[in-house]
């Protein structure tokens, strides 16, 4: 019979392996997950608002085309509706003269980040980068500087947000959907979108979706025949004194954080 004899020097290695694994184990389980940070929150921005008055917002993001621009403005002067535009700084660089145009028309224009780029790939660094820089486009051409923020497509973590309050705006989402960038008819944009409006919504379309300019006067109509005054989203939010619940709905202080109304 065989015996293997165990030398100092081999039980030295097979403990440092056994030392080297668990480490690593321990590592992994005490990793946290995407959906957290270090102090175990995951951070939202605002999708709605908590508000009883009928107010709502409509907004629009401007990354590419630009052939429905003025259509849109002059469709929302016919109705003395004011809304927010969420730009692109290299749609700015682009149609500068569209800009100023949404402005003096009264609309807000607001931050789409300077390239649209998926902004959780990004350091911390480049993230500010991304917005300052398209901050800094807007404000030289309607004089007025951005305080709200939309992340390219809706993508965003926590270290995002964060950059985004450091930098004094608030990151800004949606709650209803118009889902016109996939050609949808007039039709069932307007159904789309007047079936799922309340108090509070923001509501997404884009400036160049092909049959939006089509279907805004139906909307617009509908919305005001039941009751509901549109706004920029810098009217609607609340700007201080209010938290975040987990469906992303902005509620001031007052009301209880984890009830959604």
């Amino acid at each position: 019979m065989k015996y293997l004899t165990i030398t100092r020097k081999m039980l030295i290695k097979i403990t440092a392996t056994v030392v080297a694994v668990v480490a690593v184990f321990a590592v992994v389980l005490a990793t946290p997950n995407a959906e957290q940070t270090s102090a175990g929150k995951k951070l939202l921005p605002i999708y709605s608002v908590g508000r009883t008055d009928k107010r709502i917002s409509i907004s629009f993001d401007a990354a590419w085309g630009n052939e429905d621009t003025q259509v849109l403005i002059d469709t929302l002067k016919k109705y003395n509706v004011h809304t927010t535009f969420f730009v692109v700084g290299e749609w700015v660089d682009k149609y500068p003269e569209s800009v100023k145009a949404l402005s003096d028309a009264g609309h807000e224009v607001m931050n789409h980040s300077s390239t649209h780029p998926h902004m959780p790939t990004l350091t911390r660094e480049q993230m500010v980068s991304e917005i300052a820089t398209c901050n800094d486009k807007i404000e030289k051409i309607t004089g007025r500087r951005p305080i709200l923020f939309r992340a390219p497509y809706g993508d965003y973590d926590n270290t995002m947000i964060e950059t985004v309050q450091g930098l004094g705006m608030y990151t800004v989402q949606w709650d209803v959907d118009s889902l016109d960038w996939k050609d949808y008819t007039a039709d069932k944009i307007t159904s789309r979108v007047t079936s799922r409006v309340q108090s509070g919504s923001i509501v997404l379309f884009h400036n160049a979706a092909k049959h939006t300019p089509e279907a805004l006067s139906g909307i617009i109509e509908k919305l005001q025949s039941d009751g509901y005054e549109i706004v920029p989203v810098s009217e609607l939010i609340y700007k201080e004194n209010y938290s975040i619940n987990i469906a992303g709905k902005q509620l001031q202080k007052a009301e209880t954080m984890g009830n959604v109304k």
